[in-house]
């Protein structure tokens, strides 16, 4: 094996070892940020992002699996909802951090369900807010029977100044996908 054989192999690899993982623009770049990729899944798909996101893994989306979701940085919100007759132990991560993830840049979020029910969120609940994902409840994760798998979750106990008819619209259930327009 030649050693130039050995080196077109290598290049390749020693780049992905040393570049940054992700590079801010400088005024003036014409291409803006470079767009890091995210993980594949290998498992069911049970979330997809897509919009005006920076980092993708299939075409220009990012697709999430159970375990992908539960990587990334999360919380227990212990509360009652509108929607339960007894207050609930949610987990799942939180929605900021999946924003983070995929690079979002936004100023409202499109919360799409399995029903085909639509909701417009301000990605300032987010961040204003502990709101989760939640994947499981009461340490039994989410089915479609249970609000599942994905639930968008306020800390309602902890801020009742949440209980409107505009954040209980936003609290979808049976997330699917979410477009960053």
């Amino acid at each position: 094996m030649s050693t130039g054989y050995l080196a077109r192999l290598l290049t390749p690899l020693l780049w992905l070892l040393i570049a940054p993982p992700h590079v801010q623009a400088r005024p003036g770049d014409e291409a803006g940020p470079v767009a890091q990729a995210l993980p594949a899944p290998t498992g069911d798909v049970i979330l997809t992002l897509g919009g005006d996101i920076t980092r993708t893994n299939v075409g220009g989306e990012a697709h999430f699996d159970r375990a992908m979701l539960k990587a990334l940085p999360s919380r227990v919100i212990e509360t009652h909802t509108p929607w339960h007759s007894d207050r609930g132990r949610f987990e799942g991560p939180l929605v900021r951090a999946l924003l983070e993830a995929v690079g979002a840049d936004g100023d409202c979020l499109h919360i799409q369900a399995l029903n085909g029910f639509e909701a417009r969120a301000p990605r300032s609940d987010f961040y204003d807010h502990d709101v989760i994902l939640a994947m499981s409840r009461n340490a039994e994760p989410l089915g479609i029977r249970d609000y599942g798998p994905l639930f968008v979750v306020y800390p309602f106990d902890a801020h009742p100044e949440l209980l409107t008819e505009a954040v209980r619209f936003r609290s979808v259930w049976h997330v699917i996908r979410i477009i960053v327009p």
